[in-house]
């Protein structure tokens, strides 16, 4: 694995925390994380990550591949890179780049397998 592809791993490992933190109550009250589309891109790569096998499914715990989901899902993140050209911090149009990337490069690999 690349240090370019651990980062990526790190990134949604961060976010699944986040999310599992904001399911849980803080001070008797429902905590939610502020939205934030790195956050957001990041959910979308977790799903693609999860249809492609790569991590377990959370509802089973275990992995489940489902190529033409996770090529949705890359493929929508594919036109939110197109719809905020121009609009996105150099993070964020960092992170989106190395996310599709990444997933791409990961779905090719299972295609060329199956």
């Amino acid at each position: 694995m690349t240090d370019e592809n651990k980062n990526i791993d790190e990134v949604w490992k961060e976010a699944a925390e986040k999310e599992k933190s904001a399911s849980r109550e803080k001070d008797g009250a429902e905590f939610m994380p502020e939205p934030d589309f790195s956050f957001f891109l990041s959910t979308l790569a977790i799903q693609a990550a999860i249809f492609l096998g790569d991590i377990p499914n959370p509802s089973t715990n275990e992995p489940e591949e489902n190529l033409p989901q996770a090529k949705f899902i890359i493929d929508t993140l594919g036109v939110l890179k197109e719809k905020t050209v121009g609009n996105l911090s150099t993070e964020e149009d960092s992170l989106i780049d190395k996310m599709l990337y990444d997933l791409r490069m990961k779905y090719m690999a299972k295609t060329k397998t199956a």
